[in-house]
């Protein structure tokens, strides 16, 4: 299922497959895995991808307005 996302993300940007995995510094050949669910990336490589195709990960509280996005939470080491 995000390997669906991440090739919608990228085709909307614009991007083909070697152009984004350029800027991701990663080979071409893994971008293709995650886009076809061969691998998964991490939760960073997804965020990346994200902030390369100008989207935001938000996080939404179901039955409510309260949202989380990975530029407004404080991270700390856990």
């Amino acid at each position: 299922m995000i390997g669906k996302l991440l090739k919608v993300l990228r085709s909307n940007k614009g991007y083909n497959q070697t152009e984004l995995a350029n800027l991701l510094n990663i080979a071409q050949t893994t971008l293709s895995g995650y886009e076809t669910n061969y691998s998964n990336p991490n939760f960073e490589t997804i965020e990346n991808i994200a902030e390369l195709c100008d989207y935001e990960i938000i996080f939404r509280k179901k039955g409510t307005k309260e949202e989380i996005t990975t530029k407004n939470i404080n991270r700390v080491d856990v």
